[in-house]
């Protein structure tokens, strides 16, 4: 009896154990993404540009979980001076707004379907050390996440591309 039940338990963790792994697509998120879109979702559901007309951005998520993100308006103006400790606070202004990068590791919850970015580090301080749930979609080497709703209601959208 002691053995059919232990088989049975080593069975029940080999289904459950699938079922995680068959629906978390860890696999899939390794590798070098670009930035194909970087949106936000307005509350009357209008879809607008977030980081201008053309952005650019990297993501990059090893084997271990651990990433690398980048996005980058293109409109971004360059600094008067060639030393950034000399930019006026317009530039400051428009380098800060007009980025958004941090790193940590990642983890994929695949119910309810939701990316959690464990931020060690970002051009945001207020993130660093938290962690952020994204629901997300994965397709024909295409990841779409939705990051939390900001304060005026608008819901930041990333689309990114598998380049390898």
């Amino acid at each position: 009896m002691k053995a059919i039940l232990t088989m049975t338990l080593a069975i029940l963790a080999g289904l459950a154990t699938r079922d995680v792994f068959a629906a978390a697509p860890e696999s899939q998120l390794q590798g070098t993404w670009t930035l194909v879109a970087a949106d936000r979702l307005l509350p009357d559901g209008r879809r607008v540009d977030d980081y201008g007309a053309s952005p650019t951005g990297r993501l990059i998520i090893d084997a271990h979980g651990r990433y690398s993100l980048q996005i980058f308006k293109s409109e971004r103006p360059r600094f008067g001076a060639d030393d950034k400790a000399l930019g006026t606070a317009d530039e400051f202004a428009s380098a800060v707004l007009g980025s958004s990068t941090h790193y940590g590791t990642i983890a994929v919850n695949a119910q309810p379907h939701t990316l959690i970015f464990r931020i060690e580090a970002a051009s945001f301080p207020n993130w660093e050390g938290r962690n952020q749930e994204r629901d997300y979609t994965l397709a024909d080497g295409i990841l779409t996440y939705r990051v939390p709703p900001r304060p005026d209601g608008a819901i930041p959208i990333s689309v990114w591309k598998k380049l390898d």
